[in-house]
């Protein structure tokens, strides 16, 4: 097959679609409302293309299939290449197709998504702050944590993927 060629199976030959545990943003629509005002307000002041970054990254990173769906989506309606979101999850051995501003930013998600020891490593954070004023690393670390958060929402019950279009939601 080239990779012209699309080779689908029949939606009968699928696996059947999970059924979320719950609607929380339903049943929780206060914590909904200040998780969305809260991604907004991490947003103000971030590039949009390395806010999708760490959104698709972090998500990749928590297997969270939602959110990655929505934001490659997204990523993708605004532009950004099928290559750089297809490498993000090899991006060490891919980094020519980033700045260093946006590997900065790829590599501080990863240390505060994953803290493995214990913390954020300095070499990491004194990076990140060659490459982002004071104001901007507060909002990227804002958006890390915050679509850490959305990640856990969507992963602990179980979101569905696949019918998210850009623009249904904005977070």
């Amino acid at each position: 097959m080239t990779t012209n060629e699309h080779s689908h199976p029949a939606s009968s030959a699928l696996s059947p679609e999970h059924t979320p545990r719950l609607s929380w943003a339903g049943l929780a629509p206060d914590v909904y409302k200040a998780m969305t005002r809260l991604d907004a307000a991490s947003r103000k002041g971030l590039d949009p293309v390395v806010a999708e970054l760490v959104k698709i990254r972090a998500s990749q990173l928590n297997h969270c299939a939602f959110c990655l769906d929505m934001h490659s989506k997204d990523a993708l309606a605004a532009g950004e290449s099928v290559q750089r979101i297809v490498q993000l999850s090899t991006w060490e051995e891919s980094k020519h197709f980033y700045t260093p501003k946006e590997i900065a930013a790829i590599e501080l998600t990863e240390a505060i998504t994953v803290l493995t020891d214990g913390f954020v490593p300095d070499e990491v954070w004194e990076n990140a702050a060659k490459h982002f004023d004071e104001t901007e690393l507060a909002h990227l670390v804002a958006a890390i944590t915050t679509i850490n958060a959305w990640n856990r929402f969507a992963v602990t019950t179980r979101m569905v993927p696949g019918h998210y279009q850009p623009g249904d939601l904005k977070h």
